[in-house]
């Protein structure tokens, strides 16, 4: 989203989502491609309310990348430089803005990808996408999740990405770890999910896709 009205990290401590953490067979690359392969049906959370929707939204994608670590499945994230006119200084996933060259939501995902953090294609094995997630500011983003295997070289642009890192995939796929939060702005109130980790704060648009991706590997 563009700039916070609010700083989320001030906010009084919400409820807890509490839902069972995934079992750890589901958190390994044969049982993820298997699910991707044969979905089961199962229902999307909703995205954020609308609250400066553009006329059309903006197609976007992001990479959820999930890193082979042999001390168990990572999700790498990034922080944003704070200068940005979106999401600045937010936690999100490597994405941007589909281009009319992108041939499809998978290659806006990879070549943003590969922009952003130097993350080249050719380490990346897709497993498909999750359901479109609209922001409050008009973008209608595609999560493509795809199998990260190392050893691979990053290298963050400055102008967009300050910080790279991992977070262990068993943390964000465990509903103790999901806090429900709520603000009253000028343009109504608003809940959403947040995903501290260490000194890391997820939340908004990225703890809501991890929401979906929570859903439907549980399912």
């Amino acid at each position: 989203m563009a700039k916070s009205q609010f700083d989320p990290q001030q906010l009084p401590a919400g409820d807890i989502a509490g839902e069972a953490p995934l079992a750890a067979e589901r958190l390994v690359a044969g049982w993820l491609r298997q699910r991707f392969a044969a979905p089961p049906p199962w229902t999307p959370e909703h995205s954020e309310p609308v609250l400066a929707l553009r006329e059309t939204p903006t197609p976007a994608s992001v990479l959820i990348p999930l890193v082979q670590r042999a001390a168990g499945m990572t999700i790498l994230l990034t922080r944003r430089t704070a200068h940005l006119t979106d999401h600045g200084g937010q936690i999100s996933f490597p994405g941007g803005r589909a281009e009319d060259y992108d041939a499809s939501p998978i290659d806006t995902a990879l070549r943003e990808s590969e922009e952003e953090i130097g993350l080249q294609r050719r380490h990346v094995d897709v497993l498909g996408i999750l359901p479109d997630y609209y922001t409050g500011t008009g973008y209608r983003v595609t999560p493509v999740v795809g199998l990260v295997a190392p050893p691979f070289e990053l290298n963050a642009d400055p102008g967009e990405v300050e910080e790279i890192f991992e977070v262990p995939l068993a943390f964000l796929m465990d509903g103790l770890n999901h806090q429900r939060l709520s603000v009253a702005l000028p343009d109504g109130r608003r809940s959403f999910y947040a995903m501290p980790y260490d000194r890391f704060y997820i939340w908004g648009a990225t703890a809501g896709m991890l929401r979906n991706l929570f859903h439907f590997l549980r399912a």
